[in-house]
């Protein structure tokens, strides 16, 4: 009797709505330090900011100093500290990233471009 509901109701639900959210998703990317994948969801230009570097990059370049900074901080774990979701064009979310080497927060700002959320801004800070 719902299976029939839920065939009707699924064309009026917004797309995205059974999948899980974009920085818990970016959390399990993080935990297992897969900047390759990380990557695929950076927009054309990121402002990327690690440990006190600044800098706008390409997405080739951001993606090669993430992968230089996971190859120096090997990741053990990550959770999500905060999350804000209320806006269905962007998504910002505070990670906590365990690693051999000490605590880091990271700071994800995405925005809803073509469909998909993208990275436009990525922050690495030691945890104080």
């Amino acid at each position: 009797m719902l299976f029939p509901l839920l065939v009707f109701l699924a064309p009026f639900i917004p797309q995205g709505s059974f999948q899980g959210d974009f920085i818990d998703e970016m959390s399990k990317l993080f935990q297992t330090g897969n900047s390759k994948e990380i990557a695929r969801n950076f927009n054309g230009s990121v402002a990327l900011s690690v440990i006190h570097d600044e800098d706008v990059y390409s997405k080739v370049q951001a993606e090669q100093i993430l992968r230089d900074f996971f190859s120096r901080h090997s990741p053990t774990s990550s959770s999500v500290l905060h999350l804000i979701n209320t806006n269905p064009n962007m998504r910002f979310g505070i990670l906590t990233l365990n690693t051999r080497n000490g605590k880091f927060r990271i700071s994800i700002t995405s925005k809803k471009i073509s469909n998909s959320f993208l990275i436009t801004e990525l922050r690495i800070d030691p945890e104080k």
